[in-house]
Formats: structure tokens, sequence, C-alpha cells
């Protein structure tokens, strides 16, 4: 994605550097008739926005203007040639409080981009387009999101739309890839092709690994295994695939990645065909090759380099469990001396279980707040846009429901399957798609953050989706604000669970806290398994603070039915507090006076 940002005055450098700060902009200038205004150091680009604009139209994915709608129409209209290389248009107030999409909502993917813009600046995104008034599901570009490539010219995709647009009946027929996105509400505006009757055929589009269909989506599901001989040219490697898949009705749009014997590892073709395509290569060494049985073994290569097989094996390899070898092995030779298309090959072709393309995934962990969507930050909601899936305990993603799009996921689990839920997120994000995990409160604050960075740690990092933490507003913030602010000196946070921690751990800790004269906040404090650790953390308290020390319990923060209360530390009612409470226990300096509690920092 590369895009520029153009303001038509002085009044939009505000919103033009916010979204330089996002990864859709790239670079952003302020629009000017004047060729004589001087652009001081350090400011915005003063451009022409005529000029810029016609030096980049060929050159970017996306151009958003800040200012008038009308100015913006009349800038582009001369330059509009076909729907499927026009970048994506979208305008923005200078207050960043309406975005509307203009142009390119589908192959632009700019719908999904306006609403990301949406949640950053707290607008409201004002669409144009049939399929968001209809709930239908946008059939040319949806795909994108779940990590697929497209085929078929946009005539006939267009005609697709045309046809969805007049309400009539779209069909699918999906042979692979992920297919989450059919429990998405719009989704559920597609029926399944059962069968190959002629009149649907012309309202279907194709979900598959195979290219001969006019309409159809490309998961990578397709492992290309290659032995060569040593310097085979990159040019004798390109058109040998090409052929190879031509042949054989695949589409070079379903590929994954490239596998190899781990000799090849600095395979001149090999790597620069990677590289241009952003395949990921896996190599394997003889010994493992060698233990996967392939129907067409040989006796020369194994003589060779130590193993029956290499492009068999290695794709089989590359594709993993639950793998088939779609498409045996064929040699390809040079037929001419030159140096271009020089070497011999061997390829071979397995299907994954599952579609592979971590370059393009990302796992984005979300930190919900305490609970009412209106504690959720800009940031958070943001990431919430991008994602195709959201995956959290199931209180929490209803909590943050109502911000759900028609095309978007929602799979809940049960409170104690964290792990789970983190390896969920991990393996769709290695499909390629956009995932977000949600946790309550911050989720780097006894949230998910840690079990799935821990659990991402095991991974390659060459084949690592990437990832990113949004913190959130936590209970304890909450609980705070709400009885004063106990936490205006040095505090510290201390679990009472101790299903992953030890007691023994804990109480070191509340003893080092205590010692320390720090403000506590106990989290988990008591559950219906755990009823004796509460109590003995408020003795141990009660061994170094005066029974006087003003503590707050808060109860469902952040939710409809929250509340606070007030205590001494000696007389917290410990028979009412449970996992949905949060306790803040003052130091020797915490006062609580006409219902404020109050740690002094100590300015007066």
């Amino acid at each position: 994605m590369k895009g520029i940002a153009i303001g038509f005055s002085d009044t939009s450098k505000e919103i033009l550097k916010r979204l330089k700060k996002t990864e859709f902009i790239d670079e952003i200038y302020i629009g000017s008739s004047s060729k004589e205004e001087k652009n001081e150091k350090g400011s915005i680009e003063f451009v022409n926005s005529k000029k810029i604009l016609v030096e980049n139209w060929d050159k970017v994915d996306l151009i958003l203007f800040v200012g008038s709608i009308g100015a913006s129409i009349r800038l582009v209209a001369p330059l509009l040639s076909l729907k499927d290389k026009d970048p994506g248009v979208i305008v923005i107030d200078n207050k960043g409080l309406k975005i509307v999409p203009i142009i390119g909502s589908h192959q632009s993917n700019v719908q999904n981009i306006a609403f990301q813009i949406s949640s950053l600046f707290g607008g409201e995104i004002i669409e144009t387009n049939n399929s968001v008034e209809k709930n239908f599901l946008n059939i040319d570009s949806f795909g994108y999101q779940w990590g697929w490539k497209r085929s078929g010219n946009v005539k006939n995709w267009s005609k697709l739309v045309i046809k969805q647009a007049n309400n009539k009946k779209i069909f699918c027929k999906q042979l692979s890839g992920n297919n989450l996105w059919k429990n998405s509400e719009a989704g559920n505006t597609i029926d399944d092709l059962l069968d190959e009757e002629d009149k649907q055929k012309e309202s279907t589009f194709h979900i598959s690994v195979f290219s001969d269909k006019k309409n159809t989506w490309h998961p990578p599901h397709l492992w290309i295994g290659i032995g060569c001989e040593r310097n085979t040219s990159r040019e004798l490697i390109e058109d040998s695939l090409e052929n190879f898949l031509k042949a054989n009705n695949l589409s070079p749009l379903s590929i994954a990645g490239l596998a190899s014997v781990d000799l090849k590892k600095d395979e001149q073709g090999i790597i620069k065909i990677s590289k241009e395509n952003n395949w990921p290569v896996k190599f394997f060494t003889t010994e493992e090759l060698s233990k996967i049985n392939t129907p067409n073994p040989s006796s020369i290569v194994l003589k060779e380099i130590g193993t029956p097989s290499v492009a068999e094996a290695a794709c089989i390899l590359a594709a993993g469990k639950g793998s088939k070898l779609l498409k045996e092995k064929k040699i390809f030779k040079s037929v001419n001396s030159s140096k271009s298309t020089n070497g011999a090959l061997t390829i071979a072709v397995a299907q994954s279980k599952n579609q592979y393309s971590p370059f393009k995934g990302e796992i984005h962990i979300v930190g919900s707040g305490p609970g009412d969507i209106s504690y959720l930050t800009n940031d958070a909601r943001k990431a919430l846009s991008k994602c195709s899936i959201w995956i959290g305990y199931k209180m929490y993603l209803n909590l943050i429901k109502p911000l759900a799009r028609k095309d978007q996921v929602l799979l809940e689990s049960n409170l104690t399957e964290e792990r789970e839920r983190c390896e969920k997120a991990i393996k769709l994000a290695e499909e390629g798609i956009k995932v977000a995990l949600v946790s309550s409160g911050d989720s780097g604050i006894y949230g998910m953050a840690g079990l799935l960075l821990e659990l991402i740690q095991k991974i390659s990092k060459e084949f690592r989706p990437s990832f990113e933490v949004h913190p959130g507003i936590s209970s304890m913030q909450l609980a705070a604000a709400l009885g004063g602010a106990p936490l205006m000196n040095d505090f510290c946070s201390i679990s009472l669970s101790d299903k992953l921690t030890p007691w023994e751990y804990i109480e070191k800790r509340i003893a080092g806290a205590l010692l320390g004269d720090f403000v506590i906040t106990f989290f988990n404090p008591q559950s219906l398994e755990r009823r004796w650790q509460l109590k003995r953390a408020i003795d141990l308290c009660l061994s170094y603070r005066s029974g006087n020390t003003p503590v707050l319990v808060g109860r469902q923060v952040g939710r409809g039915n929250q509340s606070q209360s007030f205590f001494k530390l000696n007389s917290i009612p410990i028979q009412d507090i449970d996992m949905l409470s949060i306790i803040i226990i003052g130091n020797s300096k915490s006062t609580l006076v006409d219902g404020i509690f109050l740690t002094p920092r100590g300015y007066l």
C-alpha cells in the first residue's frame, strides 16, 4: 500500500501529520496555487495539487484529500480511467469528523481504510456504497481481507456486482481457503453453489487454486518444490514454473511458497524469485527429505546429494500436516545455449490443508478497556476496524460488538481458553488474515499480550506474522478515577490468583510492596475456588499498615452496574469480594476525606 495525502489549506496540517503516522500514507502535502509559496524547514511541503496528482496517479494506491469534496472531485475527474487501475480516493474534513470514500472502495480496499481513519479520528464515515446499505458482501474485494488474490477481468466482476445490486442471488463455489467469511452477516448473503446449472454459473464466483474460471479468488495453498542443477538461471525457473502451472490448470496467485533442499540456500535463481514475489522459502536437510515417501524417487539424486527426492519431498514437507502431493514432479531443461536460460530443474506441487501467507497476516492485541465502549481508545478502534476476525472471551466481545461491521467475524470462547485463543489467532495470521485478539482492560496487564508473545517467540522470525500491542484503559485506572486519585504516588498491582503464580511468590511480592510503602492494587482477589488467599493478603497488610488505612473496592467498573465503596483496611467485607472486584489499598500517606481517596504527591 502506497498513498499520499493532500490538504487544501493550513488548517489541514494537524490532520495531515496524524495521517502520516499511519501505514497507508507515505507523503503529505498542502496544495497551493502560488508558485512563490515558500516551505519552512520541517514544515509540510506546499505543492501544486494538480501537478502532484498527475505525477503520482499511476504510482499510488490511495489518495487522501483534507478539505472540500467539490475541489477533490474537480481535481481527480480528468484523471479517472479504469476502475481497476485508478487509486482509491477518500475525502476528510479539516476536523476529521467526516470521512467520505468517493473512488475505488472495492479495488483499492478504500472502504476498510475509511473505517480505520474513522476510528483514528473518532469521525463518522459517510458511505454511498450500495453494498453497505443492503448488507451485501463486497464480492469483488472481500477476499483481500482473507489473504487471497483475485483473477478475472474487471468487467466480469462488475457484472456480478450489478447482479448483486439488483437483488439477484450470488453463488460461491469454494474448494479451498478459509471459510470463516461465511460466518459474517454479509457472508450469509452468498449461497453455496450445489450444482453446475448454466443459469447459476453466470452468477457464481469461485475460491480455489485453479485457473479455469472467470471470477476466482485464489487462497495461497500451493507449495512449489524445486530441485535444480547448480546455477540454474532465474529465467529458466520462471518459465518452467509458468508452463508447469498452466499445464496443470493451477493459478500462480495461489502459490504459498517455495521449498527445496538446504544445499540450495544460496541458489540465486530461487532466492531472486522468492524475493520478487514475496514468497517464503523453506529449506530442508537431506535427512528430513529422505523420510518422506514420494511416488518418483531417484537413485541418481540419492547418489548425488543423499536423498531420493527433492522437489516432491520438499513441497510435501513445506505444505505440512494434512497436505497432499497435487502434481508429481516434472523435469525441465534448457533448450538453448543462452546464458539467461541455462540449467535444469525439477518441479512438483503440494497443496497444504490451510492457506499460508504470514507476510500478509497481522495480530492486533487489543485492550478493550474496562467495559463501556466509551473507554475504548481510538487506536484500539482503528485496530479493530482493520481486522477481519475478532477473537476473545464472549463477555468481552459482547461489550464491543456494536462496533463490528457486517463483514467481520467474531470468534467467541470461554474464560479459561486463553491458550486456545492465542493459538487460533496465530494460525489465522499465518494464513494471511488480520486478526484482533481482544482482552479487557489493558492487554499487557494480566491480559493476552504476554501469552501471545510467548507463543510468537517459538516461531522462526522469518516466518512470523507481524503483531502489535494496543494498550487500553485498565480497570485499575478507572477504579482509581472513580475514587479520587489514590495512585498519585508510587504504586503496584498484584494478582491474588495462584493458578499461574505460586502463592509463595505472591506473598513475597505483597511483603515487598508493603515494605516499600507502595499503594497496592489487588486483581483477581477471590473466586469460588480460592477462598483463603484474600484474607491472608489482608492480614499481611495489617501487619505493616494501620487498620485505618483507606481502601477502595470497585466492582464491575466501566459497566452498567458498576459500584465503588470505601472501607478501612480492618473492615473490608471479604465475603462480598469476587473476581469482578478490584481492591486499592492506600499507603501510609493516603487519606479519605469527604469521599475523596487521595495519595499525596508531595506538592503541598
